[in-house]
Order: C-alpha cells, then structure tokens, then sequence
C-alpha cells in the first residue's frame, strides 16, 4: 500500500479547509437580509441571502384598486434587486474563498 505524496495531501488538507470555508460563508450569507426598493422607493422588499423572502411594504399611493397589475410589477422588481444584491454578495464572499486557494498542484 503506497503513501500519499506530500503534495497530494496538502491539496486534500486546503479543499478540506475551503469546503469549512464554504460552509461558514454560506451560513453567514442565508442569515444576512438584503433589502432593496422600486418604483422610486414606494416598494420596498427584504429577503435573506438564502432567497428567502422576508418581507415587501407598500406605499398606499402606489395601492390604486384599479390597477393592481403596477403594484406586482414594482413588487417583482423590488424582489429581484434585493435578491441580485444577495446573489453579488455571495459570489464576492465565495470568490474571496477561490482566490485563497494554492492550487499550483493541480494546474501543473
């Protein structure tokens, strides 16, 4: 039975370390609330970094019974811009995570 070599098992000991990384990072971000606006701040929705929606407020100004079709519309806007923050947010925190990593062993 042969012995792994010594790079093989520091590359195993850093993606051991990154998956930590990771799992810490995910964590924080699903807790995290994003909160975003629309229709010039009448709309406001907040959701967790897990895509979870927590909340959305409405200005009445912009409840017209006549025309429920607008309020849907800036609460889907208000939606998606809090969720792209979330999203930008992981991604930064999971790029930091990448851009740490030794992978010099693997690119040969």
């Amino acid at each position: 039975m042969s012995r792994m070599p010594k790079d093989m098992r520091q590359l195993m000991q850093q993606a051991q370390q990154m998956q930590t990384q990771i799992e810490q990072a995910q964590s924080a971000l699903a807790d995290t609330t994003y909160e975003a606006t629309a229709g010039g701040g009448v709309v406001t929705a907040v959701v967790r970094g897990s895509g979870e929606v927590v909340s959305i407020a409405f200005d009445p100004a912009v409840l017209d019974p006549d025309d429920s079709e607008t309020a849907g519309d800036l609460a889907v806007a208000a939606v998606n811009a809090a969720l792209a923050m979330a999203n930008e947010d992981a991604a930064a925190s999971m790029g930091g995570i990448a851009e740490g990593a030794d992978l010099d062993g693997l690119l040969g």
